[in-house]
């Protein structure tokens, strides 16, 4: 019997079949997946095969997981040289993030679009709390807006505690399985209060004396939207560490820098100090963003050849 993995709390699992009964799931034994690394071996968003325990009233025993389509993963806070799958099955992701209470950097914003790029899963940013903004972080938002945008992102501002842009994000979401991501405090969590209001999930405020959201979500999380389609709810990311991506393979995954590669004069250009270089020419040029290209040499100098 085939079912769809919704929740995972690292050694149980809570799975729904095709004609909606829902299961408490346990791995038997060791389950063997084929070219899998990770820390996790069943993620949200897996398709699953089940058999029922007949002992236990409710409960099933996961004895396969089905190929993917696609997944995203993260660095194992745990192991830097293992991978985290955080969901998978995707159809697209949505990055919550915030100018202010918390600031989400553009250096974690491109490193959450990089694990998006490597997957090929498309990316939407939503950038929240908009009621909160002066005119000086209005003005911010409006310079990051430009630089996703000329680059094919999706970027929407959003008021999640005035309801303002929710019926843009759910027009977005309609019939589509959707990644949301982000630091906690941005806002994940009271977008899915609104969409599910029975839910009544826990929020907490920033702290105050860190200016960082404190986590509400312990465990990925699969809901079925009222309106057609899905979407995992994730734990708060502070640090997005990428794995399995080489220094020459890096530029792919930013769209502008991937445009020029092949104008380099050599093929294993990093785009730093060669000769000739397409993408530096591009940064002189301003038609590629400084910020963008800060954010590229800040994540090739974590990356090193033990980690690909």
């Amino acid at each position: 019997m085939k079912a769809l993995v919704y929740k995972s709390t690292g050694s149980w699992y809570i799975v729904k079949t095709t004609n909606g009964k829902q299961f408490n799931a346990r791995i038997k034994g060791v389950l063997k997946i084929d070219g899998i690394t990770s820390t996790n071996p069943i993620a949200v968003g897996d398709e699953v095969m089940i058999e029922l325990e007949n002992d236990i009233e409710n409960t099933v025993t996961i004895t396969a997981v089905c190929s993917r389509r696609n997944y995203v993963v993260r660095q194992s806070p745990h192991n830097k040289r293992q991978h985290h799958i955080i969901a998978s099955n995707l159809d697209q992701s949505i990055l919550f993030a915030t100018i202010k209470d918390p600031i989400t950097s553009t250096g974690f914003i491109d490193r959450f679009l990089c694990s998006c790029e490597m997957y090929h899963l498309p990316a939407i940013i939503v950038f929240n709390k908009s009621d909160i903004y002066t005119t000086k972080d209005n003005n911010k938002f409006e310079e990051i807006k430009a630089i996703y945008e000329a680059i094919g992102y999706k970027v929407i501002l959003t008021s999640i505690k005035n309801n303002e842009g929710i019926e843009a994000i759910k027009t977005i979401l309609h019939n589509k399985t959707t990644l949301l991501s982000g630091h906690s405090g941005v806002g994940k969590t009271s977008f899915i209060n609104v969409v599910f209001p029975k839910l009544d999930l826990k929020t907490q405020e920033v702290s105050d004396w860190s200016g960082k959201g404190m986590h509400t979500t312990t465990f990925a999380e699969m809901f079925d939207l009222p309106f057609g389609g899905k979407i995992i709810d994730t734990p708060g990311i502070r640090e997005l560490g990428l794995i399995g991506v080489s220094k020459q393979e890096l530029s792919g995954y930013f769209p502008e820098m991937k445009a020029l590669i092949n104008e380099c004069k050599f093929n294993n250009c990093i785009h730093i100090n060669e000769p000739n270089c397409a993408v530096k020419k591009a940064l002189h040029n301003n038609t590629i963003a400084e910020k963008r290209y800060m954010s590229y040499l800040n994540i090739l100098e974590t990356i090193s050849d033990k980690n690909y």
